[in-house]
């Protein structure tokens, strides 16, 4: 992995270290969008799944997903963040739910493993979403789901936010975040062999959402 890039996957684990706890505690932003995320999400689970999600968190939605599957194997690259979601599991008795430190590059699982991968709030955080979108793709079944909810701070609405991101980023106080638009990132998607079945924006500037298959 060249330096420069691993300069910034450090920092940006330690930005999310700083923040976990308070990040553990802040309230979803908007209630009503992922509820309906959730219950969409829902509609292509089923109990004989196995399941990715990349850049969990402190593990909440996985919790929520755990019972209509067979087993969610959730990565962060924030030890602090999946130390938060490891209490959250133990404190609800959940089995079927595994949590590991890593990073979407660091992830080793075989080709054609999982049913079903889960990138919520993390694609535009990552340095290169293609090679991200084609690691996906290589660890799906044929027909597997790639569900995805991402930020497009390329919306024209929104370039006005990518100095202040980068400055952040310079001096510690942001990770990286990459800008792009909805479009260029359905094309991302499709470009790496799915098939869109789903896509909702629940207004101008939200993140968007897409459930895309693997073909069969």
């Amino acid at each position: 992995m060249p330096l420069k890039q691993r300069v910034t996957m450090d920092r940006d684990a330690i930005f999310w270290d700083r923040i976990a706890e308070r990040y553990s505690r802040d309230p979803v932003a908007d209630e009503a969008a992922y509820q309906k995320k959730l219950e969409v999400t829902r509609g292509y689970l089923r109990p004989d799944m196995e399941v990715l999600e990349i850049g969990c968190g402190t593990g909440s939605t996985a919790i929520l997903h755990a019972p209509h599957v067979t087993h969610i194997q959730a990565i962060d690259i924030s030890s602090k963040m999946i130390e938060i979601a490891r209490r959250k599991v133990d404190a609800d008795n959940i089995e079927n739910l595994t949590f590991q430190q890593s990073t979407v590059d660091g992830f080793s699982a075989p080709d054609g493993c999982y049913n079903a991968v889960l990138a919520l709030s993390v694609l535009h955080l990552l340095e290169d979403r293609n090679a991200a979108i084609a690691k996906v793709h290589r660890l799906l079944k044929p027909g597997g789901i790639f569900v995805s909810s991402t930020v497009c701070l390329g919306d024209s609405m929104l370039r006005f936010l990518k100095p202040i991101a980068s400055i952040g980023k310079l001096f510690g106080l942001l990770p990286l975040v990459k800008a792009f638009t909805p479009q260029e990132l359905a094309d991302s998607i499709t470009d790496a062999g799915f098939e869109i079945d789903h896509q909702w924006q629940p207004g101008k500037g939200k993140a968007v959402f897409i459930v895309a298959r693997k073909a069969a």
